[in-house]
């Protein structure tokens, strides 16, 4: 089952759900999506009686603005309640509390924030919202003086935030307090077939420009992250898995590693892969369609993927717009001028930027001996491929 919703539906999840002919929520969104499609959509109480007639079957949302609907319509089973216990970072870290002795959170209302003795705090580390997205509200706190900058920038962002997302996309009301976890940091897709079992779709290595950067700009996979850290991440998944009860479900999870074993999770985001269809990079690198492998309970073979995909690293790079920009400014954006920082691309999705601020998503093959090209993207100023009134 698909439930489709803002911000993106992809070209490859538009092909998956033509040929996979599972229910389809009929919806706004799903209604402007697929109207030159071969998809017959499923009325509202038909879905909600499919879904009754078999709450184990999988349910798939290309975003979490379908939350809501969620929590109003599919409410015979426990799926809100596993949805909003990894919505909630608050939530998450109690139900990892056994995991992490030692970790360091808090959660505190919004008008409490200039309450908050930072001097108790484990500088440094990090605030964000206990429900959040795509690294909005999020702040790095490096210093006792730091904190109070941070209080009064998230003070300043929240207004403009409300108007973005959905409240359950973007709760601001509450926000969670945690200590820094030192590593590299990756994401994965995954899922939990029928049985329980998680199952590793990609492994997407986070790249930084620097150590304060809390951007999502750029992912990159290979298959030598893959083989490197599948097993001890699959471990993690099967502990979360086992804590929650999770059977066909998919989540992205956030993660750093030390490399000596020692993993954190910094967030599980639930009833998805990567946000706005970036999960579609597992089938730019590797033939796999996420969509299909988590609606068949397919399992990639690993050791044979290896074998074509040796040497080769896979980019996604997303073109975002400067919070000091108005983009109601914009009159049109250098797309090929955009796209030609990149030797072999592979994609290019351009983006309503008078309604998000982003200008595009690019998909790209690079090489693996010269990262120059995606480092230069790390620290540049989009702003260049932007015109003007």
């Amino acid at each position: 089952m698909f439930i489709l919703e803002k911000p993106y539906v992809s070209a490859l999840l538009k092909k998956t759900l033509a040929e996979l002919g599972r229910p389809v929520l009929d919806n706004k969104i799903a209604n402007e999506a697929l109207q030159n499609e071969n998809i017959i959509l499923s009325k509202e109480k038909e879905f909600v009686a499919a879904y009754n007639d078999d709450r184990a079957q999988p349910v798939y949302s290309n975003s979490e603005n379908a939350i809501d609907w969620i929590d109003n319509n599919l409410n015979s089973g426990d799926l809100p309640h596993k949805i909003r216990l990894f919505k909630d970072k608050g939530a998450f870290r109690d139900l990892v509390r056994d995991m992490y002795p030692d970790f360091f959170y808090r959660t505190v209302d919004f008008e409490d924030l200039d309450h908050v003795n930072a001097d108790e705090l484990p500088i440094p580390c990090v605030i964000k919202p206990c429900v959040g997205f795509f690294s909005l509200g999020v702040h790095m706190v490096e210093s006792v003086e730091g904190w109070q900058i941070a209080v009064e920038a998230i003070k300043n962002e929240v207004e403009q935030i409300k108007t973005m997302y959905p409240a359950k996309v973007l709760e601001l009301d509450k926000f969670i307090i945690e200590e820094c976890i030192e590593g590299e940091e990756f994401a994965v897709d995954a899922y939990y077939d029928r049985d329980g079992n998680p199952v590793i779709i990609n492994i997407l290595g986070h790249l930084f420009a620097s150590s304060d950067d809390v951007s999502d700009r750029c992912y990159i996979t290979s298959t030598n992250i893959i083989n490197e850290h599948h097993d001890e991440f699959l471990k993690l998944l099967r502990k979360i898995g086992n804590r929650a009860d999770l059977k066909n479900f998919p989540i992205h999870i956030e993660v750093r590693t030390d490399g000596y074993g020692n993993l954190g999770v910094i967030e599980v985001n639930p009833m998805r892969f990567a946000g706005w269809c970036v999960t579609d990079l597992a089938h730019y690198a590797y033939g796999i369609n996420p969509y299909k492998y988590f609606m068949e309970g397919l399992n990639p073979d690993w050791a044979k993927i290896s074998g074509c995909c040796e040497g080769k690293i896979f980019a996604m790079v997303i073109g975002d717009i400067d919070s000091t920009v108005d983009r109601s400014e914009i009159t049109s954006v250098d797309y090929e001028g955009f796209r030609a920082n990149f030797s072999t691309p592979l994609e290019l999705r351009k983006i309503d930027y008078k309604e998000h601020p982003v200008f595009a998503f690019i998909f790209a093959e690079v090489d693996a001996d010269n990262l120059d090209e995606l480092k230069k993207m790390l620290h540049a100023d989009f702003t260049e491929y932007l015109n003007f009134q």
